[in-house]
């Protein structure tokens, strides 16, 4: 696990670590809490998952096991019981190994081994600056999820290093999993296996790439165990369990496949539930998600020519960020009251996507400013008047000049600006990501993205793409290529954006009066909430070549996504 930056008041020591041979950085307090553990990403693992990777991990009552970043041994405990189930007799002193950061959770996991009949002595240190040895037979653990925002200086650099002894380069915007996944694999015996618990943003973030291909390269077998409801009680994220056999044995071509409800479920898998599945190199794994017809059927439609990528349509980029959006961003009722004029304003598509989610076009604003949302950013583009000025006074009283983005700008109250974008994307959503159009001419900030059309094709992207985008293959494609958030969130990037899949332009135009006459229907059922059905009116034009059974594998296959995203948001 990486080593936190030491507390003012902490005394720090150098520890050696005897069993891993490497030295770090680590605290000798007492004290530990929720917030620090939280810090340095220990998340306590449900013994029924650590007793399932465990069992499958170790095959010999010879074996020799290592628990990296062990917290509470949940690992090595379950270790110690399959290895007594093969035979094993004794404190199992020199089988199981264990590697913690934080010395009171190492005593503590020494503690509740010995209740165990185990003689073990933990390891402290920083587990990422160790020199590998390919030594155990199984390395199996719940790595520690640090997110990149709050993993930065020395811990970052010893976890890309660590990594890069494999040959694999991670960017700056991976968290703490991904090189502790790789330097783990570098224990392994060849012909061992690793088993971890991980987030399932491995499955499909664009940084995880090089770990995914790794894991393919080095093993010859991978296997992934999905569940369908949230794995550990009080935390939002989803996890996957990574299990690859065979190291130094590979490169594997695919994936084997098991589906789970949640951890208690783990006991009832069996090999008859596997399915075999073959990822693209350097691709994702989302696809892996959703049963085989669906996924046939969505590559298979794709191939077919009619269908894009929306970066084939447009740009899609982040908005505004205004540093306060309680102080920037007005209602026509709070702009008239203190006197600001065109001068000082423009025209805003007010903060959040829930009035993006009942339309398919914004064409006025009015609606939403009498519902008192606020539609005016506060944004003098030259000499505010006299009235912003006056606001701007009110401002520097309120000490909003003093947040980060805007102490950071010159002047302080001048938001960057964007122009207008042809179309809204909402990319934090529930349902599924929409397009909707901005023939207002409304500005956006960050809580949506804007998509600016490429020349040749604004007028009829502007017109029918969010109406054409609302189809079984495209609303499959944003469950794809985004990522499922706690809470069942499904979340959408720019650059993921720009691989999501669209009707093609020559489709588009090809069913235009088709399309148009479908507009009054479609955003009928959108304003009343049926944004699957309006789906269904959409796939009757643009999809109606298909035959039946991939029609209704793509929709189960968009539905089973949504489902589990929704099924976690609701799992305690």
């Amino acid at each position: 696990m990486a080593a936190l930056p030491p507390d003012p008041g902490v005394r720090v020591r150098t520890v050696r670590v005897s069993a891993l041979g490497h030295y770090g950085l680590v605290r000798t307090t007492e004290a530990d809490t929720a917030d620090l553990r939280k810090a340095r990403g220990a998340f306590f693992t449900p013994p029924p998952v650590a007793q399932y990777v465990a069992r499958w991990a170790l095959r010999s009552s010879a074996d020799r096991v290592l628990e990296p970043s062990c917290g509470e041994a949940a690992f090595l405990l379950a270790a110690a019981d399959q290895l007594r189930a093969l035979g094993s007799v004794g404190s199992l002193t020199k089988q199981l190994n264990g590697a913690e950061l934080h010395p009171t959770s190492a005593r503590q996991a020494e503690t509740l081994l010995a209740q165990a009949g185990a003689k073990v002595e933990i390891s402290v240190g920083d587990f990422l600056l160790s020199e590998p040895s390919p030594q155990f037979d199984a390395v199996i653990g719940n790595p520690p999820y640090v997110r990149y925002q709050a993993f930065a200086g020395e811990s970052r650099a010893a976890a890309k290093r660590a990594a890069l002894r494999a040959g694999v380069t991670l960017t700056n915007l991976a968290s703490s999993w991904a090189a502790f996944t790789v330097h783990s694999a570098l224990y392994v015996k060849p012909g061992g296996r690793l088993g971890l618990v991980l987030p399932a943003e491995i499955l499909s973030v664009n940084y995880a790439a090089p770990i995914r291909d790794f894991l393919m390269r080095e093993f010859s077998q991978v296997r992934l165990v999905l569940f369908t409801e949230r794995v550990f009680p009080g935390v939002m994220e989803d996890v996957v369990l990574l299990m690859a056999d065979g190291r130094g044995e590979g490169p594997t071509d695919h994936c084997e496949l098991l589906h789970a409800q949640n951890g208690a479920a783990l006991a009832g898998l069996a090999d008859s539930d596997i399915r075999r599945w073959r990822p693209q190199v350097g691709g994702r794994w989302s696809l892996g998600l959703v049963n085989p017809d669906a996924g046939a059927a969505y590559a298979d439609v794709l191939a077919n020519g009619q269908f894009e990528q929306l970066q084939a349509w447009g740009d899609t980029t982040l908005g505004m960020v205004t540093g306060n959006n309680g102080f920037f961003t007005l209602t026509g009722n709070e702009a008239a009251a203190r006197g600001l004029t065109a001068q000082d304003l423009v025209p805003l598509s007010p903060p959040g996507s829930r009035h993006l989610r009942t339309t398919l076009n914004l064409r006025n604003l009015s609606d939403l400013d009498d519902a008192g949302m606020p539609t005016w950013l506060f944004r003098p583009a030259g000499d505010p008047s006299r009235a912003g000025r006056a606001y701007i006074r009110e401002g520097e009283k309120r000490g909003v000049q003093d947040a980060y983005k805007c102490r950071v700008r010159t002047p302080w109250w001048r938001v960057p600006y964007l122009r207008p974008a042809d179309l809204l994307l909402t990319y934090m959503n529930a349902d599924t990501a929409r397009l909707v159009g901005n023939a207002v001419g409304a500005h956006h900030l960050n809580s949506v993205h804007g998509v600016y059309l490429h020349e040749g094709r604004r007028k009829v992207g502007r017109d029918l793409l969010p109406l054409a985008a609302l189809n079984s293959l495209t609303l499959l494609g944003a469950e794809l290529v985004g990522r499922s958030y706690g809470g069942g969130v499904l979340k959408l990037e720019p650059r993921e954006a720009d691989l999501w899949p669209m009707p093609s332009f020559d489709l588009v135009r090809q069913h235009a009066g088709e399309l148009r006459a479908a507009r009054r229907r479609v955003r009928d059922l959108i304003a009343n909430g049926q944004v699957f059905e309006a789906a269904e009116v959409v796939d009757s034009i643009l999809l109606r070549n298909l035959d039946g059974d991939t029609l209704d594998a793509l929709r189960t296959g968009r539905a089973a996504l949504h489902d589990r995203r929704t099924a976690r948001s609701r799992s305690k």
